[in-house]
């Protein structure tokens, strides 16, 4: 049987999901409050014998010029893979929540590696509409991830099992005089700062300081915010998550200038080492392509990742719940409109960029050939 969250269950509803395997921090309620813009709503399931063995966090959003809602449970359930008992319950409490909301959907993207088929299947019997990874990073959640396994190692396997590089490289950051500091929300304006230079070099929309802010204040000790300095001045950061048995790294920022000295080796050595001082099973540094060819513009990404050998997981994607099939269509063609319009958009902001590095490559060429004839 299932049931809807109260104030008066809400504690049982956050041990469960703090200390299940698969529980996640976007299934906690310590995430609503950074979602500002989304209702939280709670589902339960319990067993005969009253002790629960399922639950699922569920956000419902107004969607902009229709009279509908979406419903997405990030990362959800939370429940064992083959308990399809607990699934149906989950599923019958939103199919509840999605009538007194008016919502058409629901989106629900598990932590569930894509080679569990049992649980695709069974997902599929309830209803659901099974959409499988996207290679590239067009999904809510990215597909593909990079996971390191920490659980009973210690700091010298874990650096013995880096590739040389990657451990030649945090050598010589430390050589070159970088050093991180755990920091708190006054270093905030030197991350977002940061993050703004990083998104226009990486062509990606970054979220303002405010929302950060929100980010700590909500997850507490549950959040870190590293700084990496050189010369005392912060050249990079990240933000990282610790809950239940894991930890990741969420965001990430370096500064257009000093990245010869390698600052993001050392960041990501810290944020690993916090997933040993929390005994954490895993350390998760999220999203890579799908796409494993070397012209991918992603590939150096997956490079980074791969070199502190971490195991690539590919999850099985997302899937659908439909409840309103003419508002499913509408809303899901307007979002494709506007999807294709903002490809575009990047599309000639790259060719932008290209000009002008071409141009600047150009100028300086000249400018040397000059400097010469004189």
């Amino acid at each position: 049987m299932f049931e809807i969250v109260t104030q008066e269950t809400l504690p049982q509803f956050e041990a469960f999901v703090q200390h299940h395997p698969k529980g996640h921090f976007l299934q906690s309620h310590l995430w609503a409050p950074v979602k500002s813009d989304w209702k939280w709503e709670g589902l339960l399931s319990r067993g005969e014998d009253g002790a629960v063995r399922g639950a699922m966090s569920v956000l419902i959003r107004k969607m902009p010029g229709v009279p509908y809602r979406l419903m997405y449970a990030a990362r959800g359930p939370v429940c064992a893979l083959s308990d399809t008992a607990a699934l149906k319950d989950l599923t019958d409490g939103a199919a509840v929540l999605a009538r007194k909301y008016n919502a058409y959907a629901l989106r629900i993207d598990p932590d569930v590696p894509s080679a569990e088929t049992d649980f695709i299947q069974s997902m599929k019997s309830l209803g659901y509409v099974h959409h499988p990874g996207d290679k590239d990073f067009n999904g809510i959640q990215p597909c593909y991830v990079f996971r390191l396994d920490v659980r009973g190692k210690t700091e010298e396997e874990l650096l013995a099992a880096f590739h040389s590089k990657t451990r030649y490289n945090l050598r010589l950051s430390a050589r070159k005089g970088v050093t991180v500091r755990l920091c708190g929300k006054e270093m905030l304006g030197d991350f977002t700062r940061i993050m703004k230079e990083t998104g226009d070099r990486d062509g990606f929309i970054t979220r303002p300081q405010s929302y950060f802010e929100t980010m700590l204040d909500a997850l507490g000790d549950n959040a870190r915010l590293y700084m990496a300095f050189w010369e005392d001045k912060p050249i990079a950061g990240t933000l990282a998550v610790h809950y239940g048995n894991k930890v990741w790294y969420l965001y990430g920022a370096s500064s257009n200038q000093h990245r010869n000295v390698m600052p993001n080796y050392q960041l990501q050595w810290e944020m690993i080492r916090w997933a040993l001082e929390t005994g954490s099973d895993i350390y998760d540094f999220r999203g890579v392509s799908g796409d494993l060819s070397p012209d991918n513009p992603l590939y150096g990404l997956y490079l980074f990742k791969k070199g502190f050998g971490g195991e690539l997981v590919e999850f099985c994607g997302e899937f659908e719940m439909i409840y309103n099939k003419t508002a499913d269509f509408i809303v899901n063609k307007a979002l494709g409109t506007a999807r294709t319009l903002r490809r575009k958009l990047k599309q000639l902001k790259n060719r932008d960029q290209e000009k002008q590095h071409k141009e600047a490559v150009s100028a300086r060429g000249a400018n040397t050939a000059d400097s010469s004839g004189n």
